[in-house]
């Protein structure tokens, strides 16, 4: 169901302690291409495992040197970790041949979860043969991995239609994902209305929130445009004048994120996901807010 101003309002003015304390949550990383940057990732990983997250999941790009970050970044979660993770992996650059390969090596690797996508496709290529239901019934078919998918709240940027795109959701979950993690977004009636739409079509799965703390209003636009976010004019308002203030941004950043997750949770949903981009402090601090504390998860 949808959200009017007036329950919005007055979820707003709930106290947080009144909240069910059984948030699970999940995080999603980005594999490193410097020294620096695997520096910052693994001193996230490291501040952000202690709140038990049910899994982190690691990107996966369009080329052989980005695969090969993944790669070696699911093989150092496992050993250094008690961490669940889960790789991403697409279509794109890649035939069934090195599918099947790479389906046997994470298998043997000990993982049994993987997130299916199609994947971007990198300008001036062509687009593959193959799409993400036809990877999913892949993997599926390869070896018993537990699947999750890619779902759009205000619809995939290349579908027809809004229609389609759910269809084309559904056509995953038939193939066998158990569940799919949205696109972030910042319209919380966006996401109730797509969820009671995969309702009335007969899709089960979970359906799982991605969250993105904004911690950059600029670097926001350049991720929201492609992938067909809206971006309100409520939030361009907040970080309006904050171009050289990081530290304001990122109590906004917060204040707007525990705003969602509080109208959300209050709509029956229990598992979150969030987008890190590799940095700790406002997922570990949103966590800490909402309840979800170091070693001592309330479940």
């Amino acid at each position: 169901m949808s959200l009017s101003a007036v329950s919005q309002v007055e979820l707003l003015n709930q106290n947080l302690a009144d909240l069910p304390n059984d948030l699970n949550v999940s995080f999603e990383f980005f594999p490193p291409n410097s020294e620096k940057m695997y520096e910052t990732l693994w001193s996230s990983i490291e501040r952000l495992k202690g709140l038990n997250p049910k899994f982190v999941s690691v990107t996966y790009g369009a080329n052989a040197s980005t695969r090969d970050r993944t790669h070696k970044v699911i093989q150092e979660i496992i050993n250094k970790t008690t961490l669940t993770p889960v790789p991403h992996l697409t279509c794109i650059d890649v035939d069934r041949g090195e599918l099947l390969d790479i389906a046997h090596q994470y298998w043997d690797m000990g993982i049994r979860h993987i997130l299916a996508l199609r994947g971007d496709v990198p300008e001036g290529q062509v687009k593959p043969d193959i799409h993400a239901e036809d990877l999913v019934a892949f993997l599926r078919s390869v070896h018993d991995f537990e699947i999750t998918v890619a779902a759009y709240p205000e619809v995939h940027p290349e579908a027809k239609s809004a229609q389609s795109d759910l269809i084309a959701l559904k056509r995953k979950v038939d193939a066998g994902a158990s569940q799919a993690i949205t696109q972030f977004f910042f319209d919380v009636d966006a996401y109730l209305r797509f969820r009671d739409r995969c309702a009335t079509i007969g899709i089960e799965a979970e359906i799982i929130p991605g969250i993105l703390p904004v911690t950059n209003y600029q670097t926001l636009l350049k991720f929201a445009g492609p992938q067909n976010v809206k971006v309100p004019h409520w939030l361009h308002k907040r970080f309006e004048g904050l171009d050289h203030d990081p530290a304001t941004r990122q109590l906004l950043g917060a204040s707007i994120a525990i705003d969602m997750v509080r109208l959300l949770r209050k709509e029956g949903v229990r598992d979150f996901h969030f987008y890190t981009l590799n940095r700790s402090e406002l997922t570990y601090a949103l966590c800490h807010t909402l309840g979800v504390r170091e070693n001592c998860i309330e479940k």
